[in-house]
């Protein structure tokens, strides 16, 4: 049975929950009190030494990172789809799952932490600027193509929630029409769910 340990504000917990989603997999969820520090006790420190989230354990495999996940749960769970193996289709999906875990962080995901939760060791100014250049870097690269490789992988539900959850940094997406179309793409994908601040559409 796969457990996933999270916090349901953490936009990082969330794209493992959409990913399991995504890949049709029960999981039972085991939630992380970020705020009282519950990712800082000895018990949690045992099994994530990091002291982070999310934490995924399937049976007697533990394994932590958001990226880390989504590679696993790909490779386990998924098909060719999610993650190639071919060379150059992988390093494209590696080459995103960076600039996750580099501008998409500097930029909007630091942007959120400072407006939502007040995270005011973070430099907004730099914030707000790094959220701007990866948000046309993304416009651009959007503009003849649905999907950021050439077929949906786990690189744009690596991307996706921080993207998605930028206005809760102040930072506006207007100007960003195909990053709106490419988020609407992606949620309208058979078995989504949502969070607070990147809301399911209705159903018909």
């Amino acid at each position: 049975m796969i457990k996933l340990y999270g916090h349901e504000l953490s936009g990082n917990s969330y794209k493992i929950r959409l990913l399991l989603a995504l890949l049709g997999r029960d999981y039972e969820y085991i939630r992380v009190d970020l705020l009282k520090g519950e990712h800082k006790s000895p018990d949690y420190l045992q099994l994530n030494p990091f002291g982070q989230v999310p934490l995924l354990i399937d049976d007697e495999v533990a394994i932590a990172d958001a990226q880390g996940i989504m590679v696993y749960l790909a490779r386990r769970y998924g098909n060719e789809d999610w993650l190639p193996t071919e060379a150059k289709a992988l390093s494209e999906v590696v080459r995103w799952l960076s600039t996750t875990a580099g501008e998409i962080r500097q930029g909007p995901e630091n942007a959120r932490l400072y407006h939502l939760f007040g995270a005011t060791s973070i430099n907004i100014d730099r914030a707000h600027q790094k959220s701007a250049f990866i948000l046309e870097q993304l416009h651009r690269h959007l503009a003849h193509r649905d999907w950021l490789c050439d077929r949906l992988t786990i690189a744009d539900i690596a991307a996706f929630p921080y993207v998605a959850l930028a206005p809760d940094g102040n930072v506006d997406l207007t100007p960003y029409t195909n990053v709106l179309a490419w988020i609407e793409r992606i949620k309208q994908l058979p078995g989504f769910v949502g969070m607070a601040g990147i809301e399911a559409p209705e159903q018909a």
